[in-house]
Parts: structure tokens; C-alpha cells; sequence
């Protein structure tokens, strides 16, 4: 066959088929090979759903003797009849009349028929991919980024494209990586002796972005709604199984909105992806509900099917303070909440998702809404059994002289974002928007433990492999 051509059809769709017959050529990888010396059984997966594709190859194939050499991780091309299966668990398999062996495998191949740990996994992020679990991860990852795209594109949202590479924190946290040219042991200094940064490559410091967030402001100023979908990173120096140096964020921003509108379009947007995963990705959920988290359907159903709460924070305070509960994490009018405050909040008192509103100035953003109260700011989080918080959004600050006001506050110096300022000169709306962390959202669909498993290639402290 000449190269680039590819025919054929994938194992996804030759097992939704209605009937049976016809001859058909499946390519792809063996995820098990049992042997006899009347015939061979080979497992055959593309990755193109959770099922694999059984081929029988019968000893009147011209290279059968090389057939029964083959073994999990070899890649083939197989051609034959499709037939009902005799065997339990799928509707059709191959008998094979060709079967060319296309890549070998040596005796080392690390994912044999057995138990792997996660842990281990991680260190060969070049093969986990072929496993049931990690497949499994990916392919609802990428349903979940589909209905994503789908949720703001059927609501007229412009997807922008906002900068990697940036000179301001929207988080105003610190916590960045630097971008830089410079030679590290000999940067050039200025007379004080600091790092000369106007002789960088961009003339000035840049660092990695956090967050899209400003950038979606720019657009939402012209295109009313506009969402960002991409990655971002934080050098946190954390050694958890809920934290990324490296990791992807949307975020939508619509102009003419407030808190209320916000909330509206986050519960409408989880609703729409959850039931879109559980649509299309039925035989992965069911191996996550299986063999990961046996609440992991029941769990997304729910959310979509259930109303969300709403409370203010000042009134979640006061639940958590007569809950009687014996908390870790002191609960206290002014201090953010912990995961253990926002799970009981979810998952026993409202035992529904909770979207915590107006909580104090101290503990949020400088682009917050101010409210009158001079204490609290209209931000608001989205808060789902298992895990707490998963989105996180506020109404933005429109009015300049309280913007300003904020960052001064904040100790953030106003140079690097005079162009967010001008924002609020040239025909100032009022604004809202909110960040989910995908990662954070397919570790919650899957029920994983550990969310360095459910992105292709983890980026955490130490380690920047693959």
C-alpha cells in the first residue's frame, strides 16, 4: 500500500455495526495474542474506543507460522470476514484470510497482560496511552473538549486565542516562569547591579501565562462573548495529586453580564459537558464506574439532572459554624474555604453542586466587582461533591476609579496593564466571566485519583519528560 493511504474502517465502527458480513481490514494494536496450534486469537485495538476487535487467524493463512509469533504491543494490518463472535463480550470479530505483521515487538515491552501502577505508568508516558485505563482518560478528554467547543460555539462565543507569553499576573500570585534569553550565568546587569531586563528578547521581563483571563477582557470588549481554551501554567513548587505546573484553562468572558448571568452560564456549561461524556463515551464511564469510581455515572448524572444551589458566602460560614463538625481547617468569616468546607456544603448539606457567591475582598483578585458593603466582592465558586471547588468567576470590576483603587491596594504596580485601564475609558461595560481547569474537570468525570493521569504528558516539579 503506498504510504499516506490509508482504508479501512475502526474498531469503534465496525462493532456498531448492525449485521454482520462483508470482508473488512482492521489496523491497529494487539492487546492480547492466545496461541494454539489450530488457531490463533488476537485482540486488536486503534484506540478508537474501549473495546478491541477480535481476529481469529486459522491455519490456512499464507504466514500463519509467523502469526503465532506475534504478541501484545505488535502492530498489524488484518483483513477478513466479519462475523458474529462465538465468544462473550462483543457482538463481531474478524476471520482473518490476511494478516500482515506492520511493527514487532522485543521481548522487553513493558505492558504485558498484568496490573500496572499509575506510578510506573508515569514513567513510560510514551506507552500508557495503550492501556484500558489511560485510553479510557483520553477519550474522554477529548469528548470533553469537543462538547467544550460546541457549548460556546452554539452560543455564538468567539474563540480567541490569547497570548502565552505575557508581561502581566492576572492572579497577581507571583507564581510564573520566566521567559528569558539571557545567559543565566552572565546576564547583563544594570548600574545598580539587578538584571538588565530591556536587553531581553522582548525588552522587558515576560513570563508564562497564568490565566487568559485579561486578554478575554480585550475581546469580550468587542465581541460581547468570547472564550479562551488553552494552556497555562503556575510554578508552584506542589508535590499533589490535584496540582500542574502545566495545564489547560476555559474561560469564557461576556460583556454585558453580571454575577447572575455568570452563574447561569457556569451550571448550564458543566450540565451540557457531563451529559455530552456520558452520551458519547458510555463503555468508558462504565469502566471508570468499574474499576475507579463505582459513583462516577451516577455522580455526572445527577449534576446534570439537579438544580444547583446558590448561597452567599457570609450564609455559608454560618452552616459550616453550626454544622457541628470538628473541621481541620478553622472556619472563620474572612478566611477562604478548604476543600473539607466546600465538599460538606455539596455533598451533605445541599447534597447537590453549590455555587458559593459575594465572598470577602481579602481573599480575591484585584478585577473583582466591589459590592456596596465595602467588604466583599461579587465572585462566586462552583463547588461539586468529591472534590469542591471547580469553577471559579466573578463579575469584573468595570469602574475605573474602583479598579484602581484595588490595585493600589494590592500592591500591584498599574504600568504592565495601562491597557486594561484603558479598557475601563473606552466604553466600559459591565462584565463577567469564569475559569474551570480541564484537568481538574476530566478528574472529576473519570474519578481518577491523581490528576498527573488524566494528561497525556504530566508537567510537575522534576519532572518535564516526553
Amino acid at each position: 500500500m503506498p504510504a499516506g493511504v490509508r482504508s479501512g474502517e475502526t474498531v469503534r465502527g465496525l462493532l456498531s455495526r448492525e449485521r454482520e458480513g462483508g470482508r473488512v481490514e482492521v489496523r491497529g494494536w494487539v492487546r492480547t495474542a492466545r496461541h494454539s496450534k489450530g488457531v490463533s486469537f488476537l485482540e486488536v485495538s486503534d484506540g478508537s474506543c474501549f473495546a478491541g476487535l477480535q481476529v481469529v487467524a486459522a491455519p490456512e493463512l499464507a504466514n500463519f507460522e509467523a502469526v503465532r509469533g506475534v504478541k501484545t504491543g505488535c502492530a498489524i494490518v488484518a483483513g477478513g470476514e466479519l462475523v458474529r463472535s462465538q465468544g462473550k463480550g462483543q457482538s463481531f470479530e474478524v476471520q482473518a484470510d490476511a494478516i500482515e505483521i506492520v511493527g514487532e515487538v522485543e521481548d522487553d515491552y513493558p505492558l504485558q497482560k498484568k496490573r500496572h501502577s499509575f506510578e510506573f505508568l508515569r514513567t513510560i508516558a510514551h506507552l500508557r496511552p495503550r492501556t484500558n485505563t489511560i485510553g479510557a482518560v483520553l477519550r474522554v478528554r477529548s469528548a470533553a473538549a469537543h462538547a467544550i467547543h460546541e457549548f460556546f460555539q452554539e452560543r455564538g462565543f468567539l474563540l480567541l486565542h490569547s497570548p502565552i507569553i505575557t508581561a502581566s499576573d492576572a492572579e497577581g500570585a507571583g507564581e510564573l516562569f520566566r521567559v528569558t534569553t539571557l545567559d543565566p550565568s552572565e546576564p547583563p546587569r544594570t548600574e545598580d547591579g539587578s538584571v538588565d531586563s530591556t536587553r531581553d528578547f522582548f525588552g522587558r521581563e515576560a513570563f508564562l501565562t497564568v490565566s487568559g483571563q485579561l486578554e478575554a477582557e480585550i475581546a469580550a470588549s468587542a465581541f460581547t462573548d468570547v472564550y479562551t481554551f488553552g494552556p497555562t501554567f503556575r510554578a508552584e513548587n506542589s508535590n499533589t495529586s490535584r496540582h500542574l505546573a502545566e495545564f489547560w484553562m476555559v474561560e469564557p468572558e461576556m460583556a454585558f453580564c453580571d454575577l447572575e448571568g455568570d452563574m447561569d452560564v457556569a451550571e448550564a456549561f458543566l450540565k451540557h459537558v457531563f451529559a455530552a461524556v456520558l452520551e458519547r463515551c458510555p463503555d468508558d464511564m462504565a469502566f471508570f464506574a468499574q474499576r475507579i469510581d463505582k459513583t462516577a455515572i451516577e455522580t455526572l448524572q445527577h449534576i446534570v439532572d439537579t438544580p444547583f444551589e446558590r448561597v452567599a458566602y457570609t450564609e455559608a460560614v454560618e452552616i459550616l459554624e453550626r454544622s457541628g463538625r470538628s473541621f481541620e481547617f478553622p472556619v472563620e468569616w474572612g478566611l477562604d474555604f478548604q476543600s473539607e468546607h466546600e465538599r460538606f456544603l455539596a455533598e451533605e448539606h445541599y447534597e447537590r453542586p453549590v455555587v458559593v457567591t459575594d465572598y470577602p475582598a481579602s481573599i480575591k483578585a484585584f478585577y473583582m466587582y466591589a459590592n456596596d458593603d465595602g467588604k466583599t466582592v461579587r465572585a462566586m465558586d462552583v463547588l461539586v461533591p468529591k472534590v469542591g471547588e471547580l469553577i471559579g468567576g466573578s463579575q469584573r470590576e468595570h469602574r475605573l476609579d474602583v479598579l484602581e483603587r484595588r490595585m493600589a491596594e494590592a500592591e500591584l504596580d498599574t504600568d504592565p496593564y495601562w491597557w486594561y485601564l484603558d479598557l475601563r475609558r473606552y466604553g466600559s461595560t459591565p462584565h463577567a466571566g469564569f475559569g474551570l481547569g480541564f484537568e481538574r474537570l476530566v478528574q472529576f468525570m473519570t474519578g481518577m485519583a491523581n490528576i498527573r493521569d488524566v494528561i497525556p504528558f504530566p508537567r510537575v516539579p522534576g519532572a518535564a519528560e516526553f
